[in-house]
């Protein structure tokens, strides 16, 4: 049995360590990516690697409050933090600050505080919550509906705010569930639907219509277990309407500067002249980082000697495009590494929550480490333009109070669940 003592710190430490070798040599990063010349002053607000720095010291008070509080407190009251995150999204429509085109932040003194990224870890617990009820069978369609439900409502409020980015995060949620039980056939349906939205653009209706039908009937003619017909022909007709629908939505709703995004990743455009204007506005930011990375070759520039990064060819490189200060002064063997404990820090993350005694401490792991995911594969695949650019930070490593603590407190409630699982027995 262990002693009162030992239960305060049977915390772990592999977590705890990669999480500071991310904030560590993002602070650095955004050093370097914010540094305007003259004497090197830390604490400089103006400045805004001095003000990431007090984020990070302020994080620390954060991280000893979080584990204080006891486990039992995170599942007791996750429906009421739930129900708080949610009003603080809806408020901004009434008190919200518009930056950048988004009305996500509320403004308070000189700071901005934007509650998105606190919706994040109170979606996770609900979503805990309630698949943890023993009420819930995720098998069933209407427990699917009111965990859906759950995931929407906060991401139906954030793209209200226009900030498409952080609503995608939500889409995560999707490995969680299907972790817990959810049907093979909801995610083939979404491999289906993602290739025919992007066969739709990429070539034309009528073949991805074609190919709709090819795989959905196909699948069903080989597969031992027949699908019902009825649910064959209900997806092949979801299907025409996605291949239409985003044909439609991509012509005549999306904003220019939107449509040459996703131009640019499909390589749908072939007019050289066109393409080069679309490189130098809308694309800016992508191609400078594309550039920015590769000129970092194998073993980088080194710290702080990155001449587009110095330069300034990456407008506000320090925050979404943070990664490209690391493909250029770090280079190859940097990214790698980066990479790396990242990868670690989510393999940990789900190693604990296979661990974990209680089905709510699994579940919330899990939301964890796929929210995690979703943000490091879109981060590092939009600066690298592998996917279309969206607004979404690096964890741990992009400038900002609100996401640097919104992704503190989603980790280390993990972390001081985790702490618990002895006592779950």
């Amino acid at each position: 049995m262990l002693r009162e003592t030992d239960k305060h710190f049977k915390f772990d430490w592999i977590t705890i360590f990669l999480f500071l070798l991310l904030v560590g040599f993002g602070w650095l990063n955004i050093m370097s990516a914010s540094y305007s010349g003259g004497d090197i002053n830390y604490f400089n607000l103006s400045e805004p690697y001095g003000k990431q720095l007090i984020f990070i010291l302020l994080t620390f008070g954060l991280i000893v409050v979080i584990l204080s509080i006891d486990t039992k407190f995170y599942e007791r009251f996750s429906s009421v933090i739930y129900i708080i995150s949610m009003l603080s999204l809806v408020g901004l429509f009434i008190f919200g600050k518009n930056v950048n085109g988004a009305t996500s932040w509320y403004a308070i003194g000189g700071m901005t505080f934007q509650p998105s990224e606190f919706a994040k870890a109170a979606t996770a617990l609900a979503v805990a919550k309630y698949i943890s009820d023993l009420n819930t069978n995720i098998k069933n369609f209407k427990d699917q509906i009111k965990t859906f439900i759950i995931i929407i409502i906060p991401a139906i409020l954030i793209l209200l705010q226009n900030d498409a980015g952080s609503t995608i995060v939500y889409a995560s949620f999707f490995f969680v569930l299907y972790r817990e039980g959810l049907p093979q056939s909801y995610l083939n349906t979404v491999i289906l639907l993602i290739i025919i939205a992007v066969s739709a653009l990429k070539y034309d209706v009528m073949i991805s219509v074609i190919v709709a039908f090819l795989l959905i009937f196909g699948y069903r003619f080989f597969n031992k277990k027949k699908a019902p017909l009825l649910r064959s022909v209900v997806v092949f007709m979801a299907a025409i309407a996605i291949a239409f629908g985003i044909k439609f939505f991509y012509e005549s709703v999306l904003q220019p500067h939107q449509k040459d995004r996703i131009s640019l990743w499909l390589r749908l455009e072939k007019d050289p002249e066109k393409l080069e204007f679309i490189k130098k506005t809308t694309a800016y930011n992508l191609n400078e980082s594309e550039k920015a990375i590769g000129s970092g070759g194998i073993t980088g520039k080194g710290f702080m000697e990155g001449t587009r990064t110095t330069g300034k060819f990456v407008p506000e490189q320090h925050t979404d495009y943070i990664f490209s200060t690391v493909g250029e002064e770090w280079g190859f063997l940097g990214s790698a590494v980066v990479v790396i404990v990242f990868v670690l820090l989510l393999i940990r993350v789900l190693h604990l929550a296979e661990s974990q005694k209680s089905q709510f401490s699994r579940v919330y792991g899990y939301s964890v480490a796929s929210i995690l995911f979703l943000h490091f594969l879109i981060n590092i695949g939009m600066v690298m333009g592998l996917i279309p650019t969206v607004g979404i930070p690096l964890p741990f490593f992009s400038y900002g109070g609100s996401g640097l603590w919104g992704f503190t407190i989603l980790l280390f409630i993990f972390v001081k669940l985790d702490s618990n699982k002895i006592n779950e027995w």
